[in-house]
């Protein structure tokens, strides 16, 4: 493949687009992503262009109606609004046509092997996640510690950061992400019918499990409550599925026992993972501690590590960002304020709680912003395609449970549904330019491949004056 047909593959764009958005959370790598990520953003939008004009995708993309009403909302409520905050309003609305168009729009390019790609991604995230890890572990153990910092905002903090394990990212939050990601990944490529499909060899089973077992550690030790939240969840909901793939074959008395025995479960596995990050914890900060330096000089410098949230609020301040999210709402309740409006409007007209640093540039709940953002109206068009989208894939995944225990739609709708209850605690559903933002989308984007493998599209319209609709994109 020549330079000009790379430049054209959208398969190729978000393989390199992902690898880069992972480096943008590593430390000393992590400018020179970000640097590379503004050329790689203009590729994405060219790409958006090129296919809709070119390859004429929306008419290939299933449920793309709500998707372009909420992305023309999103205008209307960008002129409505208009401040020095239009210019990241059209950024998001950019960035919004890349997730929907090139991440999530995978079924409608039938030229490629998207199992292929997909293990790809994984492998290297298998890799990069496990080098990192180990070189983390590493300097940590040897009570390595490295500061940057300017105007109190810190620039570069590892190996430990406000008492917790960040390891080589920027943030112990992506690193608890990353982690869930990476055991995700390894679960995928674990799956035989998936690396047929892919045609690729199964990968290296040390490689698996210094992965899975580097990668669980440093959840453990992140203390990332909602990157927690979301690994536990991924366990229930692929428990899930194999507790009630084929529902038409149950009774309601067996619906109701493996109702019963799935709650025991859940508490099991709440109950089971808590107490492992709590071991996990004690084990480590007493491999660390002060006992363990060799020196009375090593004894006198060196704090205790506990590897729990130096923050003892356990909502993290969230629940302020709720209350301003409300005065923020009550502005404009149909159309939004616009995603680049709500630091300025927080400032200009309220208690001002969103202040412009690392932390608070938006709700920190991927809901509330999106409400905000774009007001019932925009919420409501993006809910519909949730939900459309969501109840095609259920029905089909349920129905299809041997054919489906050793491919990997139950990761992906393991996934998606852990993400749906992460994006209550994070900033990751939408309105940001990251790497979790771009994982749901592909994620998304993967299982509506599936989609397209268990209801073909046919060639029915819906007839409105002299316009024919595919039904497919409602």
């Amino acid at each position: 493949m020549d330079f000009k047909s790379k430049l054209r593959d959208p398969s190729y764009f978000r393989v390199c687009y992902l690898i880069v958005l992972f480096f943008t959370n590593l430390s000393f790598i992590q400018i020179p992503a970000y640097i590379l990520l503004v050329p790689m953003f203009i590729w994405g939008v060219k790409l958006v262009v090129f296919k809709i004009r070119k390859q004429e995708c929306l008419y290939s993309m299933r449920f793309a109606f709500w998707l372009i009403a909420f992305m023309g909302l999103n205008v209307i409520t960008m002129f409505i609004n208009l401040t020095y905050g239009i210019f990241y309003t059209f950024l998001m609305l950019l960035h919004a046509s890349i997730c929907f168009f090139i991440f999530y729009g995978i079924h409608t390019e039938t030229d490629i092997n998207p199992k292929a790609e997909l293990y790809k991604v994984c492998k290297f995230i298998i890799y990069a996640t496990t080098i990192a890890a180990i070189i983390g572990f590493t300097l940590m153990m040897f009570h390595v510690k490295f500061e940057i910092g300017w105007k109190n905002i810190f620039l570069i903090k590892f190996i430990i950061f406000e008492n917790r394990f960040t390891g080589v990212y920027m943030n112990p939050n992506m690193l608890g992400f990353i982690s869930v990601v990476s055991i995700v990944c390894c679960h995928i490529v674990n799956k035989h019918d998936f690396l047929v499909q892919a045609k690729k060899p199964r990968i290296s089973r040390i490689w698996t499990a210094l992965c899975l077992s580097g990668n669980v550690f440093s959840l453990m030790l992140c203390d990332s409550n909602a990157s927690f939240v979301l690994f536990v969840c991924y366990v229930i909901f692929t428990i899930v599925f194999y507790f009630f793939s084929k529902p038409a074959r149950m009774s309601k008395k067996q619906i109701l026992l493996k109702s019963v025995a799935l709650l025991f479960a859940v508490i099991y596995i709440v109950g089971a993972a808590y107490l492992s990050r709590l071991v996990t914890q004690k084990t480590f900060s007493s491999l660390i501690s002060p006992g363990a330096a060799s020196s009375e000089e090593a004894l006198e410098n060196q704090e205790e590590i506990t590897f729990e949230h130096a923050n003892s609020n356990i909502d993290s301040g969230r629940m302020k960002l709720v209350k301003e999210s409300i005065g923020l709402f009550k502005m404009s309740p149909f159309f939004g304020i616009g995603s680049g409006n709500i630091i300025y409007f927080s400032q200009k007209y309220l208690s001002g709680v969103l202040e412009f640093n690392y932390h608070h540039h938006d709700l920190h709940n991927g809901y509330l912003t999106i409400l905000v953002s774009t007001g019932i109206i925009g919420f409501l068009l993006f809910a519909v395609f949730g939900f459309r989208f969501g109840k095609h894939t259920v029905s089909n995944l349920f129905k299809r449970q041997k054919a489906d225990s050793q491919d990997i739609l139950p990761c992906l709708f393991a996934f998606c549904c852990a993400y749906l209850v992460y994006s209550l605690f994070e900033k990751a559903l939408l309105f940001d330019i990251s790497f979790m933002v771009m994982w749901f989308w592909y994620m998304i984007g993967m299982t509506s491949v599936y989609l397209n493998k268990y209801e073909p599209m046919e060639s029915r319209y819906y007839n409105s004056e002299k316009h024919r609709i595919p039904k497919h994109m409602l």
